[in-house]
């Protein structure tokens, strides 16, 4: 004879960790919060795929987006857009203003496309809160 199993019902389990501290430690450090829900292979591959491109961008002397209030609605929105992407990379970020990294403003291709490295390595920070948030809440395995 098999044992008889109960079904467990998904509103009867407690949540993993508090949503919001999931979120909050992993946009300050990218993979912090899925560290948190003990999946430090998976921490450690969204920690190497936001350092490698952020650091490309800075080594290619990528210029930080700042939020400004002159020119046109599409200026506007491109500088308020990059500065979320740039502000999403967390410590990231935060090191690189803290230590004074303001590369000089000159029109180059390598300076360019160093930018947008920054501004995708906060973007994929963005997918891995959003993916960690899901986790903490069941609404993923």
């Amino acid at each position: 004879m098999m044992p008889a199993t109960i079904p467990v019902s998904a509103t009867a389990v407690a949540p993993l960790r508090p949503p919001f501290l999931v979120v909050a430690v992993g946009w300050l450090i990218p993979g912090g919060g899925h560290f948190l829900l003990g999946r430090r292979g998976r921490a450690a591959i969204v920690f190497g795929a936001v350092l490698v491109p952020f650091v490309i961008g800075v080594l290619m002397r990528g210029p930080l987006f700042q939020p400004t209030d002159g020119g046109d609605v599409l200026s506007r929105f491109i500088q308020y857009g990059g500065f979320v992407g740039d502000l999403a990379s967390g410590l990231f970020y935060l090191g690189a203003r803290t230590l004074g990294y303001a590369p000089p403003d000159i029109a180059a291709h390598a300076a360019d496309y160093g930018s947008k490295f920054i501004v995708g390595a906060g973007l994929l920070n963005i997918l891995a809160m959003v993916d960690a948030y899901e986790i903490t809440t069941r609404l993923k395995d």
